[in-house]
């Protein structure tokens, strides 16, 4: 059995930013157990797999290295920049059946567009010292959604801290944001999720349903620049429109190879099966 494999940066026009991601187009469904394994192998944040449904719709699953998840933005954008450039050349749109909900995603010349439904912020008005032993600074604001967004007083700040992640673990909520003007972007931010097992994301698409509103308000802008300022860095553009949050983001190729698996006949016990190798090449 051989297996194309891609491995692609999301979120950046740049390899080694953004977001890597494996993706595996496959003719048909293998295993569960053997998706895992490749998952593991190649040991990124996810690995996505897809089989073409019909034109412009493919069924996808995506599996960390432990085990599979739902719902991956990052490896949903890589997933369609090889539909794009390597399968359905000619398409602008492809449709991502996923084990949760269904993402429609848009080429635009060198753009990808990813739409979020808007989810704004409250102001969190309940004391919380959690943030300030976490952080070491006292935001100016406290804003609440599926996440806690802190919001402090310029870049400088957030490029600096440096949470205690072991305090983050406590939170009720999925994470948290810290975010503020930017010096060349609208906005700037950082995301920790260690309940998640993510200690800080490096590149993370959902989190513009909370922040594109929230600094859209402030700003007074439907159409804003952001950068994640993680170690891998990405760049965004984000659009209000109609209730969603439009994200437009590029993808760049690192690597293309074959993951070619086959049965080796080794000396072995009476009884014993062959042992299978998965090979990337």
């Amino acid at each position: 059995m051989k297996i194309d494999i891609y491995q692609v940066d999301a979120f950046t026009d740049t390899i080694f930013k953004g977001q890597s991601s494996a993706v595996c187009p496959l003719d048909k469904w293998i295993d569960d157990s053997l998706m895992q394994k490749i998952a593991s192998e190649t040991n990124l944040s996810k690995t996505a797999f897809f089989v073409k449904k019909e034109d412009g719709i493919y069924d996808i699953r995506w599996f960390a290295p432990e085990h599979e998840i739902t719902l991956c933005d990052h490896a949903a954008l890589a997933s369609a920049y090889v539909i794009f450039n390597y399968f359905d050349k000619k398409s602008k749109k492809v449709t991502l059946n996923t084990l949760s909900e269904n993402i429609i995603i848009y080429k635009d010349k060198e753009l990808y567009l990813m739409s979020f439904p808007i989810s704004m912020p409250t102001l969190y008005k309940q004391t919380n010292p959690i943030f300030s032993l976490a952080f070491g600074v006292e935001p100016l604001k406290v804003l609440k959604d599926k996440d806690y967004i802190l919001v402090y007083e310029n870049q400088d700040i957030i490029k600096s801290l440096k949470p205690k992640i072991d305090i983050l673990k406590n939170l009720d909520l999925r994470g948290v944001c810290i975010t503020a003007r930017g010096k060349e972007s609208d906005f700037v931010f950082k995301y920790f999720a260690p309940k998640l097992g993510m200690n800080e994301d490096l590149i993370t698409g959902s989190i513009y349903s909370q922040l594109a509103p929230y600094w859209s308000q402030v700003l007074d802008n439907k159409s804003l620049n952001a950068t994640q300022l993680s170690k891998r860095k990405s760049e965004i553009i984000c659009d209000l429109e109609n209730g969603n949050v439009i994200i437009r983001a590029k993808a760049t190729l690192f690597m293309k190879g074959e993951i070619i698996i086959e049965e080796r006949a080794y000396p072995r016990s009476e009884g014993e099966t062959p042992t299978k190798l998965a090979i990337a090449v």
